[in-house]
């Protein structure tokens, strides 16, 4: 029932001059209109309404002004600039929206409008749903679980790209793969990646790249568009080709804030195309720099150990020159010519006194020789049959020969005579 405000006594019902009814409550336009208002705010709260957009109109407001219409009815609604601020898209003529808000009365012309919150394409907001669906189920299954991710290569050889050939998104991966790691080659599986047939033409490139193993790493890309655009990549026949690919594939859809049931299902996924480039190859001039830093300190340190081992070489060739077999030999030889020497020194010393000696013995010999007595004049006498010595004169006969041995010489001769 209509509410009155207990303070209007201006509308309060008047009794009857003659004593009868109570006289009949007037209300005012105004009144009737913000009591409407208030019913039709605090009665229906917050609901969802579909319908086409007509009449639209952006005054220099900010606020947007239209109704939604449908075959049999339409609906005035305003959605004030606070609200239309932080919408994902505008709303054209003709469009088929989903909007929700608070059904309210217009109190100056007592028409009675939504006053939209929220506003989305209807189209767009059956994709999501059927986007959130799709993503709940394939969760379940356990197709985004992180133990099923596979491990990027460090360093691939070849890098497959599928994605449009015409598009930017294939001439932003080229640029980065070839500034960062100009070594890796590149293959490209072109592809649509919008429109009907997209879907099934990524998963054929996606089972030809896997069924070939000829690239270490893939780029799923594309560059940003609509969820209708981007639809291909939300589609579970794509997803469930790329968790059974047995290469690793990173995936660069759209924009930072869009996001695919690709991505989630992917070994990893990167913001923008040019951004999934960056995730699959180092950056060269990074491992130049480091291996510079590398060539630096495994020379620096070839050269402590090269010094170390002449240090240690030379130790031991001093140590060779020492107990080498010549070294010794010449040792040995000189020590061969000292003791040479000595045994000279020896030698002589020895010979001299032997000769002294000699000399000596020679000397006391020839004291006592009989050769010293013949020089005094005696003679040795000696049997010239036998040679025997004769030293009594009785040993001879007359006339038996007998040699006398003189200092100087000697003579035979036979006894004349003889006498004792």
């Amino acid at each position: 029932m209509i509410r009155r405000p207990a303070d209007s006594s201006a509308n309060a019902p008047t009794a009857n001059p003659s004593g009868g009814a109570p006289a009949r409550t007037v209300y005012s336009v105004s009144r009737l209109n913000r009591e409407v208002r208030v019913l039709l705010e605090s009665g229906l709260g917050t609901i969802w309404i579909e319908g086409e957009i007509s009449n639209l109109a952006r005054p220099g407001s900010g606020h947007w002004y239209f109704s939604l219409k449908d075959r049999d009815a339409q609906l005035r609604c305003a959605m004030f600039r606070a609200r239309n601020v932080l919408s994902r898209f505008t709303p054209k003529e003709g469009q088929l929206v989903l909007a929700s808000g608070r059904v309210s009365l217009y109190e100056p012309r007592g028409d009675y409008q939504l006053l939209v919150e929220y506003l989305e394409d209807a189209g767009l907001g059956a994709l999501q749903r059927a986007f959130e669906e799709l993503k709940a189920r394939l969760a379940i299954e356990g197709l985004f679980a992180p133990e099923r991710k596979q491990t990027l290569p460090l360093a691939p050889h070849r890098i497959g790209v599928i994605t449009s050939p015409t598009g930017a998104a294939i001439r932003d991966i080229l640029h980065i793969l070839r500034r960062r790691f100009p070594a890796a080659a590149v293959l490209i599986y072109p592809t649509p990646v919008q429109g009907a047939a997209a879907a099934s033409s990524v998963v054929a490139a996606i089972e030809l790249a896997g069924s070939r193993a000829d690239c270490d790493v893939l780029i799923l890309a594309r560059g940003g568009g609509s969820l209708e655009d981007l639809w291909a990549f939300n589609d579970e026949r794509v997803a469930r080709a790329i968790s059974r690919c047995p290469i690793p594939i990173v995936t660069g859809i759209g924009h930072e804030i869009d996001f695919t049931i690709a991505d989630f299902v992917a070994d990893l996924r990167a913001p923008t195309p040019s951004g999934a480039a960056q995730l699959v190859v180092p950056d060269a001039g990074v491992w130049l720099h480091r291996l510079a830093q590398l060539a630096a300190r495994f020379g620096a340190g070839a050269q402590r150990a090269l010094r170390g081992e002449q240090a240690r070489l030379d130790v031991l060739r001093r140590r060779l020159q020492q107990a080498h077999p010549g070294a010794r030999l010449l040792q040995h030889s000189q020590r061969l010519d000292e003791l040479e020497a000595r045994l000279r020194l020896a030698l002589r010393a020895r010979l001299a006194a032997s000769a002294a000696r000699l000399d000596s013995a020679a000397r006391a010999l020839h004291a006592v020789s009989p050769l010293a007595t013949l020089g005094r004049g005696f003679a040795v006498v000696t049997r010239s049959s036998d040679g025997a010595l004769i030293t009594s004169a009785a040993q001879l006969a007359v006339g038996e020969r007998f040699d006398a041995r003189l200092a100087q010489g000697s003579v035979r001769a036979a006894v004349i005579e003889r006498s004792s």
